[in-house]
């Protein structure tokens, strides 16, 4: 029967009442194909919806729904009937499933006296973790292959599914413990420290690096190219080879594990580093100048926040979520932008205040923005960044930590450390957070929101300004949500107010009661600038990875994972070798000050 998914891709659905499953194929003559996907129907809900006529929608256990819609309601009734029958029948006869669930039920009913709950609920997790663990090995003991075996798609997400519910409890455990001002240790045998259950490869690799010169490497302009890689992701959705790597994966963490030394699988990676990707965030120098511009303090604060909820999109292009390469120590990105003057127009006639002069812009030669990036530490995993526009007497200096954990179907990544905008003209310093971003639907086709509250503050000024990217609610509510407030602190004045999408359309409202609405998918990207590959240094992002991207392009991802390897053996190697010869790594680029990483040569300190 021929039905809609999310009401506007034509597909053809086949209920398989044997195994429990619904599959779906691109059309009828794809069927002596393998299915475009699946969707397991233990546990399952199936349920009528408003959203559009005779629709319904088919909820998995693991979270993953199918929104179908029928030719008319004889169909869609004679549709949920079947698929509502084949849920319970294979449900039902499922124990595992619900005697995993069983304790869940049982917690559920416990009295809520909160002097008692604590130890009620402990001793209930204790059975949990128990029958779960007993789960585990039993489909562990299984042989290889065969008729049922322990890689069986159906087992992989039992053991996914139920590690994920057991963590999920553990957390409102330890909520509910909190509001009754009690403290959960570990479960009996179990240490504070996350480790897989079984081995995990050693992390990702770290070749040997070009020591040496201070400052940033000149590089010149001749040297460069236009950039003609936009980093666009197909949108395509988990396979079900795929699906079960990541569910065998899954099936191994513990609800906020620490996910930096888990070697992930090779098909979900990004064509580029995650050093590039932070240069990505500059696809719009000219409103990253423009922050110099501004005649006034408060210009100056609200155009670096206008320049702030505007840089996320293109760092963040395509809806589907993947991971970009990690970087490996010594790992460097240099690319440069060349802004026209006036792309930098200011609001009002702006004058140099060193020459006291006019600025026009007119028939000059473009701002050169340049960017050098470099992976200052392995473990922990933090990457350094600066860029800097000498003309405008502009730079940023930035260091970032990023911490992932493991959140049941979702995964989350922090990135916890500041960045830093100095002003030269204005001598006035920004310092700003990051948000947060969460990878949602793991098992289906996985996607990025951004999510925490971020600040920028000038102590100079005494402006400062909240930025709060909003996560979608559980129910109903928009996705890609971001509001700010922009103040005069010792006043508590409000100057600007802003809302809308981080990828979307944003609306800022001034106190003057003047508004602005900038559309992220209409703002000109400026390309960046790059040295051609076969000329960069052989730590270079794009040098060092040249061989992974370029499979991964041909979708050999078999070959990918072997060039990765290669890498990996590399930083092993030259681990080995500086820890036999006692000489403790040093970057290139960056001196680390206290806790933080300051790039060797800043414009603060040659100007």
């Amino acid at each position: 029967m021929v039905m809609y998914v999310n009401l506007c891709v034509c597909r053809y659905f086949v209920l398989d009442p044997d195994v429990g499953q619904l599959q779906y194929f691109v059309s009828e003559q794809g069927r002596s194909q393998k299915a475009r996907g699946s969707l397991p129907l233990i546990g399952a809900s199936v349920t009528a919806s408003d959203e559009a006529p005779h629709m319904f929608i088919v909820s998995s256990a693991n979270g993953e729904l199918f929104k179908l819609r029928a030719v008319d309601a004889t169909e869609q009734q004679q549709w949920m009937t079947q698929l509502q029958a084949c849920t319970r029948r294979h449900s039902d006869s499922s124990a595992k499933v619900s005697f995993i669930f069983k304790s869940v039920a049982e917690w559920r009913h416990l009295p809520v006296d909160r002097s008692k709950a604590p130890s009620s609920f402990l001793q209930v997790m204790n059975q949990a973790e128990g029958q779960q663990k007993s789960l585990v090995q039993s489909i562990e003991s299984l042989p290889m292959r065969g008729s049922l075996s322990c890689l069986d798609h159906d087992l992989l997400l039992l053991k996914a599914t139920s590690a994920a519910t057991l963590s999920c409890l553990g957390e409102c455990l330890t909520i509910l413990q909190q509001s009754a001002g009690h403290d959960r240790g570990p479960p009996s045998g179990e240490s504070n420290t996350d480790t897989l259950q079984t081995p995990v490869p050693p992390p990702d690799p770290e070749p040997a690096k070009d020591q040496g010169e201070d400052g940033m490497e000149v590089i010149s302009p001749e040297e460069e190219v236009m950039d003609s890689d936009d980093n666009t992701e197909e949108d395509l959705g988990v396979l079900d080879d795929q699906r079960s790597v990541i569910l065998h994966l899954l099936s191994q963490l513990k609800l906020g594990m620490d996910l930096t030394r888990v070697v992930l699988p090779t098909f979900i990676l990004e064509k580029r580093s995650l050093l590039e990707m932070y240069a990505n965030f500059m696809a719009h120098p000219d409103l990253f100048l423009s922050i110099s511009a501004g005649s006034t303090p408060e210009e100056r604060m609200m155009r670096f926040v206008e320049y702030y909820m505007t840089a996320f999109h293109e760092g963040r292009k395509g809806a589907v979520a993947k991971k970009p390469y990690n970087p490996v120590l010594g790992e460097t990105f240099h690319c440069s932008w060349e802004v026209p003057q006036d792309r930098v127009c200011p609001l009002r006639t702006e004058t140099n205040p060193r020459t006291n002069q006019e600025v026009t812009g007119a028939g000059s030669d473009p701002y050169r923005v340049r960017f050098v990036a470099e992976q200052v530490s392995h473990h922990p995993p933090v990457s350094g960044f600066y860029c800097e526009c000498a003309e405008r007497g502009m730079c940023v200096n930035t260091h970032i930590w990023t911490k992932s954990k493991f959140m049941g179907m979702s995964v989350g990544v922090s990135m916890v450390g500041e960045g830093v905008l100095y002003l030269r003209d204005h001598g006035e310093e920004y310092v700003f957070t990051f948000p947060s971003a969460y990878a949602r639907s793991i098992l289906t086709v996985p996607w990025v929101e951004l999510g925490g509250k971020v600040t920028i503050s000038c102590a100079k000024t005494g402006y400062s300004a909240n930025v709060t990217f909003h996560t979608k609610p559980f129910y109903g509510g928009k996705v890609h949500r971001v509001s700010a407030e922009v103040k005069q602190n010792s006043s508590g004045t409000v100057v600007c107010k802003a809302q809308g999408e981080w990828n979307g359309t944003l609306e800022f409202i001034y106190s003057s009661g003047e508004t602005k609405v900038i559309d992220t998918n209409k703002l000109p990207v400026i390309r960046k600038m790059i040295r051609p590959v076969e000329k960069q240094g052989r730590t270079e992002s794009r040098h060092l990875w040249q061989h992974v991207t370029a499979v991964l392009k041909e979708g050999n991802v078999d070959l990918a994972t072997e060039h990765k390897h290669v890498l990996e053996e590399d930083q092993r190697s030259d681990e080995r070798q500086r820890a036999a010869n006692n000489m403790p790594w040093k970057p290139k680029y960056f001196n680390k000050e206290d806790d933080e990483w300051v790039y060797r040569n800043p414009l603060w300190k040659t100007h």
